[in-house]
């Protein structure tokens, strides 16, 4: 069976209940997509964690070599890396007890959705997360 993504109303609860947002493959260049759209993420208020092993901070916050390095609860994995980079990340999300695996605009894996499926995740792809925010929460996250 070919992967769907949830629909908007389950994205929109799943953006509402998440605080943190590891970022795998987040750029220290301002001019990247994925800087850019992890700094809008967190102007809305989610906290970004940076995924970076050839950065010490981005966008204000420690960067993390791996998902496992993470020392707190990561509620979403957002990736910006190949498609074919995905499923070791899938497994890393998976082993740190994630909530959801995102992989952005143009990056779709069915081994990845399949390993972070089958761990229990909430699995989208090639969705623009900031994209998403926008839409289903034009007004900021609210809890209510």
């Amino acid at each position: 069976m070919a992967f769907v993504n949830p629909d908007r109303e389950r994205i929109k609860e799943i953006l509402q209940s998440s605080d943190v947002i590891a970022v795998v493959g987040l750029s220290d260049k301002p001019d990247r997509t994925s800087y850019m759209v992890s700094e809008a993420m967190q102007a809305k208020g989610y906290t970004i964690i940076p995924v970076n092993p050839n950065a010490d901070t981005i966008l204000g916050q420690k960067s993390y070599p791996s998902l496992k390095d993470i020392p707190v609860k990561v509620d979403i994995v957002n990736v910006f890396r190949r498609s074919e980079h995905t499923p070791p990340v899938a497994e890393e999300a998976v082993a740190i007890g994630a909530k959801t695996l995102w992989l952005q605009l143009g990056i779709a894996s069915d081994e990845a959705a399949r390993i972070a499926a089958e761990g229990g995740l909430n699995v989208i792809m090639d969705r623009c997360i900031k994209v998403e925010d926008s839409i289903l929460l034009p007004g900021g996250k609210s809890k209510t």
